[in-house]
């Protein structure tokens, strides 16, 4: 952690400073291999009405940078919920902040760190003004950036969505529908929407192909932005995993109804050991089996 025998770093210099110093004595006086350190630049709360406090989290965010290419090979770690401490119980305004922090924090090279998987909103759907005032705090652009989030942030709390609205989206088109279900990682309607996709489409695989297969796309070109991070891109693997599996056994009907005995090729798909992923796997396996390729699935944790 940014700490020395003087004090906590707060300033960019300090925390670079001690970075490389902890890296020069864990290495070279102790022996440690340098992919094994994990450097925390310590964010610390902003928003407090304190002038000294307005740098803070700027300063992780530019240390972060700085310490990723001083010394590429240590990992950055960042404890989010510290620097949220001066807006405890506005959940709304919460999550708006860490989804911004998280996003920029990563780009400058943060590539580990500690989340609450449940409160994180993606980045490009903060309202425009309210996302404005977030980052006018994160990077100190104005004197009245404190003032400016804390008229935000009543606004924001004030404007707790009712049921209905939250529930909007079921209104939508069902391609629209399932697609908004992976994005925001939602299984309690799959079923019967995929009920809804059959009478729409004539074979269940172009449902996985279209509407599923969109809404995973989206996934995918957020995610690879830092505008999604990886707890929900799980929760979005899980939704795809169960429309796949209520999918699959009409597909298999309908194989078997063509009587399509004839495979064309035979492929062994597996997930290598030290990895658990299988969604990709899963859902190229499906696609491939259903268009005549016999798929032999070995599972996750295959060793060589």
């Amino acid at each position: 952690m940014a700490f020395d025998e003087e004090k906590q770093a707060t300033t960019v210099e300090h925390k670079v400073a001690i970075a490389r110093r902890a890296h020069k004595i864990l290495t070279e006086e102790i022996g440690f291999d340098e992919g094994d350190i994990i450097f925390d630049p310590n964010i610390l709360t902003v928003a407090t009405g304190i002038e000294e406090h307005n740098d803070y989290a700027i300063n992780f965010i530019e240390a972060t940078r700085q310490i990723e290419t001083v010394v590429p090979a240590l990992s950055c770690f960042g404890r989010r919920e510290q620097y949220l401490f001066s807006f405890r119980g506005n959940d709304r305004m919460r999550e708006a902040m860490h989804a911004a922090f998280l996003y920029h924090a990563i780009q400058a090279g943060m590539d580990m760190g500690i989340v609450n998987a449940g409160q994180l909103a993606v980045y490009q759907e903060i309202p425009e003004d309210l996302l404005e005032r977030v980052e006018d705090v994160l990077f100190n652009r104005r004197p009245d950036s404190t003032e400016r989030l804390v008229e935000a942030a009543e606004q924001v709390k004030g404007s707790v969505k009712s049921a209905a609205q939250e529930d909007d989206w079921r209104n939508e088109t069902v391609e629209q529908r399932l697609s908004h279900a992976l994005i925001k990682g939602i299984v309690d309607y799959i079923e019967p929407d995929l009920e809804e996709a059959l009478t729409r489409y004539d074979r269940p695989l172009k449902i996985i192909e279209g509407p599923l297969m969109d809404g995973m796309n989206v996934v995918g070109d957020l995610f690879g932005e830092g505008k999604m991070f990886l707890p929900q891109v799980v929760k979005s693997a899980r939704v795809m995993k169960k429309a796949v599996a209520y999918l699959t056994p009409l597909m298999e009907a309908e194989k078997q109804a063509a009587k399509q005995i004839e495979h064309r090729t035979k492929l062994v798909f597996a997930t290598v050991k030290g990895d658990v992923h299988d969604i990709g796997k899963n859902i190229v396996g499906v696609v491939l089996g259903c268009n005549n390729y016999e798929v032999i699935d070995l599972g996750v944790m295959v060793p060589a």
